[in-house]
């Protein structure tokens, strides 16, 4: 008896091993088919002058740091994305990352699936980094958050808007009741390039279009969302982001532009895709005979989804977990900022 317990936990180590190895292997292969092939087209482009980055970032680096965490990112069935993704969506997605400027150890983007395609996706954090690449006269982007009790003032002036006055006390933060929030754009020598001023309520609306739902049918926070438990966050977050995007997308960099366009298309298909009815809300048909050629159209499958259409999931039950892991390497040490606040698509 004991015997034959000593075989099967034996067997069973052999077939983990086995598995391990397999796994290590089909890495190296998916490393040397994506990861190698982008790396060497960044290099070359970059000695082409086609692409240049800022002083401080090191493309090697950021594509390094990418693929390690994409080895412990899974999809919203836990099955991992570098086995459900398409090899081209996660060629382009690290191919964007680095076109960006961008590094997921200092938490400027993620990684998030649609159904079989993979993109990266800015945070806040490189949004604003995004947007100081592309005009580098900007010097700072500072963003605040005004409270219920808050003294708030601004004007426009030749269709600018301008901040008058903007008085706080600890009473009206603590009332976690914001009314709105402004980000301000500064140039390098602290003089004002841009205001951007946006109410609750049209924040509450971009909130809307978000695939996490955080507002409920009454117009509230829905508890225990991310909007909820990091408002302040959140609320900012959304603002800094209508400030930066006109920066952004006044870019004239091709390989830049097409980075961002090719996110923003994917979701916004997957928004057309979800606004279906399902079927208990669609309208039931009396159709008494189908014509031949309709029901053969009917049922023969396409042979490959459009982009998006397979659905989205997100990407991040681990990724957090491997970039803490990172952070504390000599060669990826990076300073350790809001991590529950930036785990949704931008607004």
């Amino acid at each position: 008896m004991n015997k034959q317990v000593g075989q099967d936990t034996l067997l069973g180590e052999q077939t983990t091993n086995r598995q391990a190895i397999a796994n290590r292997q089909e890495i190296i292969a998916l490393k040397e088919q994506i990861l190698d092939v982008v790396t060497r087209q960044v290099r070359q482009l970059e000695q082409q002058g086609e692409i240049h980055f800022p002083p401080d970032y090191s493309p090697q680096n950021a594509l390094r740091a990418a693929w390690l965490i994409l080895q412990n990112t899974q999809d919203r069935n836990k099955q991992p994305v570098l086995k459900t993704c398409e090899p081209t969506s996660i060629m382009n997605a690290l191919f964007d990352m680095v076109v960006q400027g961008l590094n997921p150890i200092k938490k400027q983007c993620y990684f998030i699936a649609y159904g079989n395609q993979l993109i990266c996706q800015r945070s806040y954090m490189g949004t604003m980094a995004l947007a100081k690449r592309v005009d580098p006269s900007i010097g700072e982007i500072v963003a605040e958050v005004v409270w219920e009790g808050d003294e708030f003032e601004y004007e426009i002036v030749n269709g600018q808007k301008r901040i008058v006055k903007h008085k706080q006390t600890f009473e009206s933060v603590d009332s976690k009741k914001p009314k709105g929030a402004y980000c301000i754009i500064l140039d390098k020598n602290g003089k004002v390039k841009k205001t951007e001023i946006m109410s609750f309520e049209q924040i509450k609306s971009a909130w809307k279009k978000s695939k996490m739902n955080p507002v409920d049918n009454n117009g509230d926070i829905k508890t225990g969302s991310t909007h909820y438990e990091f408002m302040e966050e959140m609320t900012k977050k959304t603002v800094i982001n209508r400030a930066c995007k006109p920066i952004i997308n006044s870019s004239s960099d091709a390989y830049l532009y097409r980075a961002v366009q090719r996110q923003e298309m994917i979701e916004a298909e997957v928004e057309a895709n979800s606004a279906v009815p399902k079927p208990e809300e669609m309208e039931v048909l009396d159709i008494t005979q189908e014509p031949a050629e309709t029901q053969s159209q009917i049922s023969r499958k396409p042979e490959s989804l459009p982009e998006g259409h397979a659905g989205y999931c997100y990407t991040m039950p681990q990724q957090e977990q491997a970039i803490e892991e990172m952070a504390g390497t000599d060669e990826m040490r990076a300073t350790k900022t809001e991590a529950n606040v930036v785990l949704e698509p931008e607004f």
